[in-house]
């Protein structure tokens, strides 16, 4: 039994857990509790050792180490991919710690999570704070693995709180596109860039649905004569660092490619000739930039006068280093446009780097090609993207004053599309073809658990009808081009829209 005990003007209660070793009635914070009668100590010491014989009783000293001090041993422990340990660090760093660091992991209580997420929501997506409490969540249960607390004060009860307005916790439903808009957003984004690459690119992506990640770390071993394997990825790390991993959730996969997709790819690697990075020492059929777009500040470069005017680049700097080889009236061409984009020789900055970065490849090139709009970036605000309006669709204005060199501007084309929207598009388009799930999971890296699909097989039969639809959806968005204007500042497009031209008389 308990017993209390004298301590000068109080009494503690004492209670027994092995031979020879006692413990001490102590509140939640670990100090011993200063009694003013025996009886208490004593009712109180009996308590706690009868929670002791029948299992309920913890060591009053866990779970008083601090948040701060567990989330950071918890991190440490952790052996996972570096995309997921990034993940874990930023909600850790930038969530977690500012509001619970200094306080003891037992004396964190439901409600003050329930705070948290309230002034959360107040600045961030729901969708955002609601993956912030898994992290905590799972710091919590690891903690009680541990032994360090008894309760998940993260843990969501079912059944409460209110319901009205969950719908809107889902975020909105991610914006797609058709095959017009897929080649339009294309030629825009290959415009902005002053190279044929981000053509290329966009294009793949929209008729593989591959991840961003899986289009950058894609190297040229991979690319075969009908099909691409999708072996590793590159994930950008916030050190600007790239880490070779394995797709997401190992989606280790062959996409079938149609003919014109497989001679677009293979074409794109003959021109741009890729040589090993100095990062991985591998090939990888798409470069970054030499320079960050920064929505008109850098200026036009020689390919933009070329593609204003109607000549080739060599014609362009004929005209700037040996104007006598050149006729009179291509000279004012080539000048007019000059003048027009406000060229300045060496003033741009030209060369390629190893890998696109996600957020200039997002901001500066798709988002603009999607609605036309540059984003805002101190101390600019936003602003539509300044246009010579011919050749259609336009030649981006750049370098000072280009706003007021601009004629034109670009309407949207699916305001709200990210590169991610791409691979929900290709997830669409097989939906609407018909194509049957089995083979769509397959190319999309997706697994499917259910018992019926273990007895589902992709046949030839299935892929065959699938690269028919894809190459007829295809015609029809070139078809849709056409209709518009046959011809396109942007190399590639312009030599496929008169191959198309030419298959149609």
């Amino acid at each position: 039994m308990g017993f209390a005990e004298k301590r000068g003007s109080y009494w503690r209660g004492r209670y027994k857990i092995a031979p020879g070793k006692h413990l001490t009635v102590v509140d939640g914070s670990g100090k011993a509790i200063r009694f003013a009668t025996k009886g208490e100590a004593h009712r109180a010491a009996s308590e706690a050792e009868n929670k002791y014989r029948r299992g309920d009783w913890r060591d009053p000293t866990l779970g008083q180490e601090t948040f701060g001090e567990y989330a950071n041993r918890w991190y440490e422990a952790q052996d996972l991919a570096a995309s997921t340990m990034q993940n874990y660090r930023r909600h850790i760093e930038e969530h977690l710690l500012p509001e619970f660091e200094d306080k003891a992991l037992a004396g964190i209580l439901r409600g003050d999570i329930d705070v948290w997420e309230k002034k959360e929501r107040a600045v961030y997506a729901a969708s955002s704070v609601k993956t912030w409490r898994s992290t905590l969540h799972l710091i919590f249960e690891d903690a009680i693995d541990e032994g360090l607390i008894t309760s998940n004060p993260a843990a969501r009860r079912r059944g409460r709180g209110k319901r009205a307005g969950r719908s809107r916790d889902r975020g909105p439903e991610k914006v797609v596109t058709d095959p017009l808009g897929v080649l339009l957003i294309a030629e825009r984004a290959a415009l902005l860039s002053g190279r044929d690459d981000e053509f290329v690119a966009v294009v793949l992506k929209a008729y593989t649905g591959m991840r961003w990640g899986e289009i950058v770390g894609l190297e040229t071993e991979f690319v075969r004569p009908a099909s691409i394997r999708v072996e590793w990825q590159l994930y950008e790390l916030d050190t600007g660092e790239f880490a070779r991993c394995p797709p997401k959730d190992d989606s280790y996969r062959t996409i079938d490619s149609t003919d014109w997709l497989s001679a677009l790819v293979a074409n794109h690697i003959a021109r741009t000739k890729p040589v090993p990075c100095a990062c991985h020492g591998k090939t990888y059929v798409f470069r970054g930039q030499g320079a960050a777009r920064t929505g008109g500040h850098q200026g036009a470069k020689l390919v933009d006068v070329a593609r204003l005017a109607g000549v080739s680049t060599g014609t362009v700097s004929n005209v700037l280093n040996r104007p006598d080889r050149v006729t009179e009236s291509t000279r004012a061409l080539v000048e007019k446009a000059i003048a027009d984009l406000g060229f300045v020789r060496g003033g741009t900055v030209s060369g390629h780097t190893a890998h696109w970065r996600r957020n200039g490849f997002a901001t500066w090139l798709f988002t603009p090609a999607v609605s036309g709009w540059y984003p805002q970036k101190a101390p600019q605000k936003a602003r539509p993207v300044p246009l010579i309006g011919e050749p259609w669709p336009g030649i981006p204005a750049r370098g000072r004053g280009a706003g007021g060199r601009a004629d034109a501007c670009w309407t949207p084309i699916a305001k709200g599309l990210t590169p991610h929207g791409l691979r929900h598009t290709h997830r669409t388009v097989m939906e609407d073809l018909g194509t049957e799930k089995v083979l769509m999971d397959e190319r999309m890296g997706h697994i499917d658990g259910s018992v019926s699909a273990r007895y589902a097989h992709v046949t030839p039969g299935m892929r065959k009808r699938l690269m028919a639809g894809l190459t007829a959806q295809w015609e029809a968005g070139l078809d849709a081009r056409l209709a518009i204007c046959s011809k396109s500042p942007v190399q590639v497009l312009d030599a496929l829209l008169r191959a198309r031209l030419g298959s149609c008389q």
